[in-house]
């Protein structure tokens, strides 16, 4: 079968250190190239910060191959690309995402998918309708630690579980962060909040539901800076959330059960090649256990390509993401009552 001819709109950060090492090892897929800037694609941009932007290109090509691309549209129309990966500051996930899709290129976007609920709907509507792959990498939630923690509780170990809290903050970033400006889809929600909703609803399953919400805002900071959410499912049993970007680093898990408790530390940002670990506590007794190392953006980037290849696995992951963005959605509406989000 042939491969998919993928390239990135944007020399970003995370598209060189984590996406092209991964994709290197993702047999299916072919690494065209990177697209730069035209100065009408980057909103007040100088001659200056057009050609820094460039030169953050070049190590693309020598490390990775590929060629450059002059202008995120010009590779969005290009013949040689199959689909795109958009790893762009969110509020313009949905304008190029659209423009790929309208081209019939395949999607495969940072989290979040788009910064609200009705641009996530336009965009997963367009996939459909032209039978197209659209992916939010979410990457952790293919991590194999995320099985292995759920193997322990389903084993009846700890006995039943009582609680899910889920809690993942890093402190505060250079003032320039994308994440603090409003207009580029910044605030902790979005950046932050959205691991810990997505875990929960993965714990809690389908009928998972928020039932409380709220974001803080700090003096000087014009977003969402940190938040807090509950979530229950049929059954009765709650997930705590808290997350933040101007926070001690945090992120972790802990299953308060019947019988015992499990925690562990890096349940949402593993790298590919760590070894995760939990503690089992039952009353004093302490127990540390390695889970799985795994490469999770490697098998984000694997369930992409069995969205392009399997109509089955592309609509249930349409779904997933309109869950997802549906998530955020009520957090937003839930916390105008106690914030002024």
């Amino acid at each position: 079968m042939e491969k998919i001819r993928i390239g990135i709109i944007c020399p970003s950060e995370i598209a060189f250190r984590r996406f092209l090492p991964a994709l290197k090892l993702a047999e299916g897929f072919e690494y065209v190239g990177v697209a730069t800037a035209k100065q009408e694609e980057y909103s007040g941009a100088t001659n200056e910060i057009l050609e820094r932007h460039r030169q953050k290109a070049l190590p693309f090509v020598d490390n990775y191959g590929g060629k450059i691309f002059d202008g995120y549209e010009t590779i969005i129309l290009s013949p040689e690309i199959d689909a795109v990966y958009l790893p762009l500051p969110p509020a313009l996930h949905f304008k190029w995402a659209e423009k790929a899709l309208l081209n019939n290129k395949h999607v495969f976007v940072e989290k979040p998918s788009t910064t609200c609920l009705k641009d996530t709907l336009r965009l997963i509507s367009l996939a459909k309708e032209r039978n197209l792959a659209l992916h939010e990498d979410y990457m952790f939630v293919f991590h194999n630690q995320l099985e292995a923690i759920n193997d322990i509780i389903k084993s009846g170990e700890l006995g039943e579980v009582r609680l899910y809290r889920i809690t993942f903050g890093f402190p505060r970033r250079a003032a320039n962060d994308f994440r603090y400006k409003q207009a580029l889809g910044g605030g902790a929600l979005l950046d932050a909040g959205g691991y810990t909703m997505k875990y929960a609803a993965k714990l809690l399953g389908k009928s998972g539901r928020l039932v409380t919400a709220n974001a803080n805002y700090l003096s000087d900071f014009e977003v969402d800076m940190y938040g807090s959410a509950t979530m229950v499912n049929l059954e009765g049993i709650t997930a705590q959330l808290a997350f933040g970007m101007d926070n001690d680093y945090k992120c972790d898990l802990e299953v308060w059960c019947s019988k015992g408790t499990l925690t562990s530390s890096r349940v949402l940002t593993a790298p590919a090649g760590f070894v995760p670990t939990c503690t089992i506590k039952k009353n004093q007794d302490y127990e540390t256990r390695n889970l799985p190392s795994d490469d999770a953006f490697l098998k984000s980037i694997q369930h992409f390509e069995r969205c392009v290849k399997d109509e089955t696995v592309r609509i249930e992951n349409y779904e997933e993401i309109e869950h997802q963005a549906t998530l955020v959605d009520n957090f937003r509406e839930m916390s105008k009552k106690t914030s002024k989000f």
